[in-house]
């Protein structure tokens, strides 16, 4: 799939797993944040335009690892796309910075850097701050919930003036 290569030439050009000046979340638990998370808001990447309906589930793995299905509508299309890989603790498994892999042995960051203490609202970069999503465990979450990380990705220096707002009517 074509989002699929895009994501791994990005890990191929030697990007740092985190952004520089941005920290992963601590005491975080790996148990709670498994499920179905409803993709918000994020910045654009040739991956994932056009898409919407755009959900992420994470299941625990045997070896202590993670399993993502990443899957969206591609609306031009007419048709559903989906990306499965698996993430690793980059640390201690109480800190929310993982790599994800979607092809082969090539790895980006994935780094939780805003969670509410209810695991409702995710913030997540990835290796740059060229990547940012806002996930929710609903497709509507509370719109004060989105202001205060849209407001804390501000400060961390995203440009959350270009994120895109992703529907979810599927």
């Amino acid at each position: 799939m074509r989002h699929i290569l895009i994501l791994a030439a990005a890990v191929l050009a030697g990007c740092a797993q985190i952004p520089e000046g941005v920290e992963a979340v601590g005491g975080f638990e790996a148990e709670r944040y498994l499920g179905k998370w409803y993709e918000v808001a994020r910045l654009d990447h040739r991956f994932e335009r056009g898409m919407d309906n755009v959900t992420a589930t994470y299941t625990a793995r045997g070896d202590g690892g993670i399993d993502v299905l990443n899957r969206g509508f591609l609306r031009a299309d007419g048709k559903w796309e989906e990306a499965q890989g698996r993430a690793k603790f980059v640390a201690s498994r109480d800190q929310g910075m993982l790599k994800v892999s979607f092809f082969g042995p090539f790895y980006g960051g994935y780094n939780v850097i805003d969670l509410d203490p209810a695991y409702q609202i995710s913030l997540v970069a990835g290796p740059s701050r060229q990547y940012l999503w806002i996930l929710a465990r609903r497709p509507d979450p509370p719109r004060d919930a989105v202001d205060r990380v849209v407001k804390r990705a501000g400060e961390l220096g995203f440009d959350t003036d270009a994120l895109i707002w992703v529907r979810h009517d599927r």
